[in-house]
């Protein structure tokens, strides 16, 4: 008897280490995600890069744009998705209630019962600029459109973090005037929505631009101590430093309880630009992973998780020459340009 009970608790044990460990793999991967880029004439079927996805255990997704075919094939997936609106079609979803119920009607509703809608992103890094006014009323038709269908999906807009007129130090980080004046009513609308805001943030176009004064250790994840020490914080990486800057300029607008997903980041691996190498792309998204995996979070906010959508799954040759077209970390055939273990 003795013998059977303690073989049932050796057995009890095991399988709650490993129900334990199943448990901290799926904690680990909920921060992660991939932007799922389609400006290629070679890339393979959308089936085929959901099927991608799943084999690499990648549970986010991004997807620029409403695609029927992506869209489809992301149903039953178990995958999270970020759904953008086209640019260009933010004035008639800002002027017209009746676009962004056709809107919703079209790119929702047909697919919400299978698919997980993080939330809608509306309008991509155009604040600041011509089309930045019409963000926010078209963000308020679509919100209003989704919750007269019965939806609840946080709805949001992308931004870079051209929008800081100050970065450094993070603890003065601030928006320029020019974005401020959009900005400020947005963020009104985000926390009194409980949605976040999503911000595309590029250590890398920090370091190729000004490699003399950015390190690239610092911008790689690599740094073995603080490099920049700003008060009482002290930061060992360029990625939260930059995540860091962006929440004290939510908070100058009252946006406290605001929260930041990083929409995009990612490090190209050619281009022939300063630091677009395979292995700075290697080290940098799988620090990247590692960083996000571990949930501790920034200097500012530690022990608040992360969540972040690398830049990108696929090269895509009909992007702009140069690095643009090489931050996949796949090629267009499935195989790998180097190595991420998420």
């Amino acid at each position: 008897m003795e013998r059977r009970l303690l073989l049932l608790l050796l057995r009890f044990a095991s399988l709650s280490l490993l129900f334990s460990a199943f448990a901290i793999n799926l904690a680990g991967s909920q921060g992660i995600g991939v932007n799922y880029g389609m400006k290629g004439d070679n890339l393979p079927s959308p089936s085929q890069v959901i099927s991608l996805y799943k084999s690499r255990n990648i549970t986010k997704l991004r997807l620029f744009y409403p695609d029927a075919n992506a869209l489809s094939a992301l149903k039953n997936s178990g995958i999270e998705v970020i759904l953008g609106t086209y640019n260009e079609d933010l004035q008639s979803l800002a002027g017209d209630t009746s676009a962004a119920t056709s809107w919703v009607h079209t790119n929702v509703a047909p697919y919400a019962s299978a698919v997980d809608f993080r939330c809608i992103d509306v309008g991509n890094e155009v604040i600041p600029g011509d089309s930045a006014n019409y963000v926010l009323p078209a963000m308020r038709n679509i919100a209003a459109a989704l919750h007269a269908a019965g939806f609840n999906i946080p709805v949001s807009t992308a931004v870079s973090t051209a929008v800081l007129g100050t970065s450094y130090p993070p603890s003065q980080g601030a928006f320029s005037d020019q974005a401020s004046q959009v900005l400020g009513p947005i963020i009104s609308f985000l926390a009194s929505n409980g949605s976040p805001l999503l911000v595309n943030v590029y250590p890398y176009f920090a370091y190729s631009g000004n490699p003399g004064q950015v390190r690239l250790d610092y911008s790689l994840f690599q740094a073995s101590g603080v490099v920049v020490q700003d008060g009482s914080l002290g930061y060992s990486n360029l990625f939260d430093a930059m995540v860091d800057s962006v929440y004290s300029a939510l908070q100058r607008l009252d946006g406290s309880g605001v929260d930041v997903v990083v929409s995009e980041t990612g490090w190209p691996s050619a281009g022939g630009e300063t630091g677009a190498t395979v292995d700075n792309a290697r080290i940098y998204n799988n620090n990247l992973v590692k960083h996000v995996n571990k949930a501790a979070g920034t200097p500012k906010f530690p022990g608040k998780p992360l969540e972040v959508y690398m830049f990108a799954m696929f090269n895509e040759d009909q992007k702009p020459v140069g690095t643009e077209r090489n931050f996949g970390m796949f090629y267009p055939d499935m195989t790998e340009v180097y190595h991420v273990d998420f």
